[in-house]
């Protein structure tokens, strides 16, 4: 028997904490540690919930738990229990779970090769599949996790499944929690974020209050589209900011002066990203380098300009979600969002009556979702390697 199962089992559980909203206090960032000898730290009791508070406008309760995609694999049942009882050994119990899957995935491919040419090779490859398919679910199920625990370190909760903040047909979420949600991203990537929720759903970046609470009507699949659209561009905005902070920090040091006065803008190879036309347009002098050119224009710090001066093929791989475990969680918490919760399809059609405020608040925790999703993805992938998508 596994002796991490049996501890868990076993040992007598702390006692809960005094208050529910003790266990949704952000912890302080940190990196992400290994301790050894967790299972016997960590208690399998099943938290407790409280009495729901239901507001007379809307049904929709928004908490640690009553997220919208429900873990489905034991990694992920028991990364809720520790994230909601003993979230300090949150990140040791993520490291202890990614090993366990990278190791389990290890030894099944050392059976199947063990077992090539064998009258049960064809066993072993089978036992291999279903195998893959649970750790799949399980991989997914951490990587939710992770994503809810950095929700949680700005004190926000997702919105729950749709059809409970639903009151006879009108949608509200509340609080909006909007300054939280804007307070992650830097100063040009939340240009680029107003920009868009400008354009998606037609609310001024100047807009008042009464603007904010305006209504206006959409249909849920729509909504559903728009959400799982913001998603991807919160992923591509975390992409190209990054890339776009290491090249400026090349262009500005003395030496990415010497690597840029060696790949000069001709050489379109080196450098793929948009740099011999990322100024906003523009095409900068050939004989200058690539840094030069940056840094003369004075545009070295807008991403906007940066991600503008991408070519098609440039800003689709730049776009691109990079795992297919990444892009498959997209769409399972989309659906389980807006969709019927069984068939994983968002099939209503049905029209709601919703404000610009609610609008902006999907918007912004979509765009949230998909940057903190980059960040995830790119610390799984160390541990346990993620299939490309």
């Amino acid at each position: 028997m596994d002796s991490r199962l049996f501890t868990r089992a076993t040992l007598t559980p702390p006692p809960p904490p005094s208050s529910p909203s003790s266990l949704l206090l952000p912890a302080a960032r940190r990196p992400w540690p290994e301790k050894p000898g967790l299972g016997a730290r960590i208690a399998g009791r099943r938290p407790r919930r409280s009495p729901a508070v239901v507001a007379s406008a809307s049904r929709c309760e928004s908490s640690s738990l009553n997220t919208p995609l429900v873990p489905e694999s034991a990694a992920g049942r028991y990364l809720t229990r520790v994230l909601q009882n003993q979230r300090q050994l949150f990140h040791a119990a993520v490291a202890e779970e990614l090993k366990q899957l990278a190791d389990d995935r290890d030894a099944a491919v050392s059976r199947v090769l063990l077992s090539a040419g064998s009258d049960e090779a064809c066993l072993h490859r089978r036992i291999a599949e279903i195998k893959e398919c649970d750790r799949q679910v399980a991989i997914k199920d951490v990587m939710y996790m992770l994503i809810l625990y950095k929700f949680s370190e700005i004190r926000v909760h997702l919105v729950p499944k749709l059809s409970r903040c639903i009151y006879n047909g009108r949608l509200e979420i509340w609080p909006a929690k909007d300054w939280e949600l804007e307070s992650i991203h830097g100063i040009d990537v939340l240009e680029m974020i107003k920009e868009h929720v400008a354009a998606v759903i037609g609310l001024r970046v100047d807009s008042s209050v009464t603007d904010n609470w305006a209504t206006t009507h959409i249909q849920r699949l729509q909504l559903g589209q728009l959400y799982a659209a913001s998603v991807l561009y919160g992923y591509f905005l975390k992409s190209a900011s990054l890339r776009h902070h290491l090249e400026c920090s090349l262009a500005l040091s003395p030496q990415g002066h010497r690597v840029f006065h060696r790949n000069s803008l001709h050489s379109p190879k080196i450098w793929p990203y948009g740099w011999n036309n990322r100024v906003c347009g523009r095409v900068s002098n050939d004989k200058l380098s690539l840094g030069q050119a940056s840094i003369q224009d004075g545009n070295h710090g807008k991403l906007r300009c940066y991600v503008m001066g991408f070519d098609p093929e440039t800003l689709q791989r730049c776009a691109k979600v990079r795992s297919r475990e990444a892009m498959d969680l997209i769409e399972k918490h989309s659906c389980a969002l807006f969709g019927d919760g069984k068939m994983g399809l968002i099939t209503s059609d049905d029209v709601i009556l919703t404000s610009f405020s609610s609008l902006k608040r999907l918007v912004l925790e979509a765009i949230a979702f998909g940057s903190f999703l980059w960040d995830v993805e790119e610390h799984v992938d160390t541990v346990y390697k993620l299939n490309d998508n």
